[in-house]
């Protein structure tokens, strides 16, 4: 297995090109939303936080996942097309769908800025 990237960078450069441009783009609309968030690894994926607040990514097979997305009751009608099946706490944003950029920001404002 090989080793946990210490870096976004990284991160992202272990996925092929495709998956890397919606990291990419995905990543670029969080640090746009909450310019303020400090960047890490945690967990072994990408974390933004503010203080004790945080969200993450993280690239699946077909998937790009937003996580640790709980708490969010009166956005829940707007990311229920993007709720992870079985899950209460992940957005799963297919590669073949455009990403919902106003919802990931606003999201992203929400978990980081209101926790």
């Amino acid at each position: 297995m090989p080793p946990t990237p210490t870096s976004i960078d990284a991160y992202i450069a272990t996925f092929p090109e495709e998956i890397q441009a919606v990291l990419t783009q995905l990543r670029r609309a969080i640090r746009e939303a909450v310019p303020e968030a400090a960047e890490s690894i945690r967990y072994g994926m990408p974390a933004f936080g503010v203080g004790k607040h945080y969200v993450y990514m993280a690239a699946n097979k077909k998937h790009a996942g937003l996580y640790a997305l709980y708490g969010l009751d009166e956005l829940e009608q707007e990311l229920t097309p993007y709720r992870g099946k079985g899950t209460k706490d992940a957005l799963h944003f297919a590669y073949d769908q455009p990403l919902p950029l106003s919802l990931i920001a606003k999201v992203v404002r929400y978990k980081c800025l209101k926790g």
